[in-house]
């Protein structure tokens, strides 16, 4: 059939016409931001989820105490039997002494009363010309005591409001209590009889290494208590913490296994455990004497040989 060129282009045109149009209509309805709206109206940012925006970070419990004698900073790596050996005091106590239900769940940064309260609320003034001094009042020497005690937070105690005018006057550090008489005066034992294989060094060895062979018996080197019995204490494997009185604890590791229970009264010369090789390279005790939480060298308070 014949169709005119004119009248296909016409058509064609008309096509494209409508085409056009049709888009320029889908455009014209598109959704468009309005970039010009003040920012005042503009919608507050979302808070993050657990975050509330303005609330000021809780702090720690005891950071109040943070610095203060008688307390204790947690450090990365602590626990409670770790802070009980390097302050001289049972880790149960400890516990007690703060009210910790969970004596595993301890924060780094956290203030922890590492000193019988009645002995640290206790303290003799002492006027100098440099102000006043506090020194703290040792409690008596404790005596081996079959009863245990219950675990136990951080006692908080309420800061009073200071008025009035206030002078600073720079704080003396107190120098350490001198023991009550007798309590340096213990006379220890060695606890295994095989030969010297490693002395005390401060930085390297913070006690004796004995040499022994396995099962050979482990002795208390003094009357005392028994604050820890187990293997909680990393690089210590089978580990006898004795307490003997406000100033001295000795600590017996390695061992092979444990014959005594905490909280349990030793005399000197029991056998508390048999030699072993937990935690260590070969068979061998380890043994350390602790004044005030710091290791000492055995061979000032050891009878020679």
């Amino acid at each position: 059939m014949f169709v005119s060129r004119g009248l296909v282009v016409g058509f064609t045109v008309a096509v494209a016409g409508l085409v056009l149009s049709g888009c320029g209509t889908r455009m014209n309805k598109a959704p468009v931001e309005d970039r010009g709206t003040s920012s005042s109206s503009a919608p507050a940012p979302a808070a993050q989820p657990g975050v509330v925006i303005g609330t000021p970070i809780k702090p720690l419990p005891g950071a109040e105490n943070a610095g203060k004698p008688g307390y204790y900073t947690v450090k990365p790596g602590d626990t409670l039997i770790r802070i009980g050996l390097e302050s001289g005091q049972s880790w149960k106590d400890i516990a007690r002494w703060n009210n910790l239900e969970n004596a595993n769940l301890i924060e780094v940064g956290q203030v922890l009363r590492v000193a019988a309260p009645s002995a640290a609320a206790t303290a003799t003034a002492v006027a100098s010309d440099n102000g006043v001094v506090t020194r703290p009042v040792n409690s008596s020497t404790v005596a081996p005591a079959s009863a245990p005690a219950s675990a136990a937070s951080i006692p908080k105690p309420a800061a009073s409001a200071a008025s009035g005018t206030v002078v600073a006057v720079a704080p003396a550090t107190p120098a350490p209590a001198a023991a009550p008489a007798g309590e340096d005066d213990i006379a220890f034992i060695w606890p295994a009889s095989g030969s010297l294989i490693a002395g005390f060094d401060e930085a390297r060895n913070k006690g004796y290494d004995i040499a022994g062979k396995a099962g050979e018996p482990v002795l208390a080197a003094a009357d005392g208590r028994v604050v820890y019995a187990g293997a909680g204490l990393r690089g210590y494997g089978n580990l006898v913490i004795l307490k003997h009185n406000n100033t001295f604890l000795t600590a017996y590791a390695h061992n092979q296994s444990l014959l005594v229970k905490e909280d349990q009264a030793v005399r000197k010369g029991q056998k508390i455990a048999e030699m072993g090789n937990t935690d260590a390279d070969r068979v061998k005790l380890h043994f350390e004497i602790r004044r005030q939480g710091k290791p000492v060298d055995p061979s000032r308070y050891l009878p020679a040989r």
